[in-house]
């Protein structure tokens, strides 16, 4: 009896990146997903920070390239017909380690098997193997229908159609304000970590075709409802609609977090962290598969100084959990932020 065929699919994603507490600036990368059987297979990994090769970021050359090796038409990077599934988020060296596998044509099908965790040219599958993840038998034709989509319109094998990448390339972000001081750190530091940003009183002097570039329109604290309203008519005469944010809080790294889950362009019911509240020094998280998860703790003090503090971080399985803060680290108006590999949340703190 021939073994059950997987289902193939791609989805946006996104490496959530941020100034974490410690100053370190982590970085934001898009990627294309794989789904098997309608889930993300990145989710199977709990604890990897990492992309796929897919993303948008990597140049169009280099990126069809990885597209060919995954169709089996491109020689495959590694040794014993290993190819990498994902790779570190900060560089495509393999001393960081990849997630790698073997993928083969058996007859009609492409088969996934010998998932590893590999840092040298070879492996040791009874060390480093995933012995809980695959082997994934897909459908040639359905396996190469989806990863054709990602071929560039001029590409002779490219299906017709709308690009599916498309999601992943409008990661601009329009600020729209007077406190100049606030949004000139925030714009540095969005471009630090790989967010393009710009800063505007208004929208009525951006061109249409550049304002079509903004995937996120961030509203400063003391812009009125009225100018709110103009900017969101420049932005419909244009035929876009932007995600748009009221800041929580003149606190960088709020804000940073803030815009990131807004430019997250992945599908609702795929992602992994789906909900966060914070009331009385406790806080209330959900998780939909099993992945590190870390709480951060934002406030500003009488003299608008920052005061950041890690108040939780561990392995959470899936399902809600109920986590007591810190009630020095949430004094005051203060702010949690919750960070899995992929997903960030921010929430003010109820009293």
């Amino acid at each position: 009896m021939p073994a059950a065929h997987a289902t193939f699919g791609l989805a946006p994603a996104i490496r959530a990146g941020g100034v974490l507490t410690n100053g370190v600036y982590q970085l934001h990368r898009d990627f294309m997903d794989f789904v098997v059987d309608g889930h993300p297979l990145l989710h199977q990994l709990s604890d990897l920070d990492a992309v796929s090769p897919l993303a948008s970021d990597v140049p169009p050359a280099i990126f069809v390239t990885h597209v060919r090796r995954l169709l089996l038409e491109a020689a495959p990077p590694l040794p014993d017909n290993r190819y990498v599934i994902y790779g570190c988020p900060e560089c495509e060296g393999l001393e960081c380690g990849a997630v790698t596998a073997v993928i083969e044509q058996q007859g009609s099908d492409v088969v996934w098997r010998d998932f590893a965790w590999q840092t040298t040219e070879t492996v040791d599958l009874d060390r480093d193997g995933y012995h809980g993840i695959g082997p994934y038998r897909f459908d040639a034709v359905q396996y190469r229908t989806e990863l054709s989509r990602l071929l560039p319109p001029d590409a002779p094998d490219a299906p017709a159609g709308a690009d599916p990448t498309e999601p992943l390339l409008r990661r601009r972000v329009l600020l729209i304000g007077n406190r100049v001081a606030v949004l000139a750190k925030l714009a540095a530091a969005l471009r630090t970590i790989n967010i393009g940003a710009e800063i505007a009183e208004d929208a009525d002097r951006v061109p249409p075709d550049e304002i079509r570039t903004y995937g996120t329109v961030v509203f400063g604290r003391t812009i009125a409802e009225h100018q709110k309203e103009a900017v969101r008519a420049a932005f419909a005469r244009a035929g876009v609609e932007p995600t748009y944010l009221d800041g929580l809080a003149p606190i960088i790294p709020v804000l940073v977090a803030q815009i990131e889950h807004a430019l997250d362009p992945s599908p609702p019911e795929q992602r992994r962290l789906t909900r966060l509240v914070a009331a009385d020094d406790e806080a209330g998280v959900e998780v939909t598969s099993t992945c590190r998860v870390q709480l951060y703790a934002y406030r500003q003090d009488r003299l608008h100084r920052t005061h950041a503090q890690v108040v939780f971080e561990g392995l959470l399985e899936a399902g809600r959990h109920r986590i007591p803060l810190d009630g020095k680290a949430t004094r005051g108006q203060s702010y949690i932020v919750a960070r899995t590999m992929g997903a960030v949340l921010v929430t003010p703190m109820a009293r």
